[in-house]
């Protein structure tokens, strides 16, 4: 195994197929690199189209779940290992803490909320690892032109958007992971006070 890529994705069957097409080819592409998978472990939407896409190519997947998630139908059962936390917020640490790399594909509150938050504990320097947003059919275009406008109005450093790289091609998604070289951040990242 390589690396543990952490995907950040939808639970949702009822978006446009581009999306489910996204999703099988990182899996594939994963599988493909000996990389590993650890996603929601959620059966239904983009999460379970790429875990099944990456053991159809013989690859391993992790799937970290809240206890009230675990349940059938809900659950994709053929993970390779199944962790089951008390809540979500002791999923998300999980899913951080044992992970090397993270994607978010498109989803909805809870994939943003997801990448918003590992973008966050990066700024802040809990990790240093590298983020990819996957912008499938442009469905993050608004949300980067957000980004734009707080760094814009001064609310973040210009710097900030070195935090995460933005594609729309999963090869070049896991190129960047494979060749990814952490960031060296500024002294004075967190703050412009001077130190006293």
């Amino acid at each position: 195994m390589n690396k543990v890529i952490c995907v950040f994705s939808s639970s949702s069957n009822t978006i446009d197929n581009i999306y489910f097409d996204a999703a099988s080819k990182l899996g594939r592409e994963i599988a493909e690199r000996e990389d590993l998978l650890l996603f929601g472990g959620g059966h239904t939407g983009l999460m379970g189209a790429c875990a099944r896409a990456v053991h159809q190519n013989n690859g391993k997947v992790i799937g970290v779940i809240p206890e009230a998630l675990n349940l059938k139908g809900v659950v994709y059962e053929n993970c390779d290992e199944l962790v089951v936390t008390k809540g979500m917020r002791e999923r998300k640490a999980k899913m951080d803490h044992r992970s090397d790399a993270f994607i978010a594909l498109p989803g909805g509150y809870g994939t943003l909320e997801e990448i918003l938050e590992i973008i966050t504990l990066k700024q802040l320097r809990y990790h240093n690892k590298p983020i990819v947003i996957l912008n499938i059919n442009g469905f993050f275009n608004h949300l980067l032109e957000q980004f734009e406008t707080v760094i814009h109005q001064q609310f973040a450093k210009s710097i900030c958007c070195d935090l995460y790289y933005v594609t729309d091609d999963v090869a070049d998604c896991i190129n960047y992971i494979e060749n990814y070289s952490p960031m060296v951040f500024e002294e004075r990242w967190l703050t412009d006070v001077e130190k006293q």
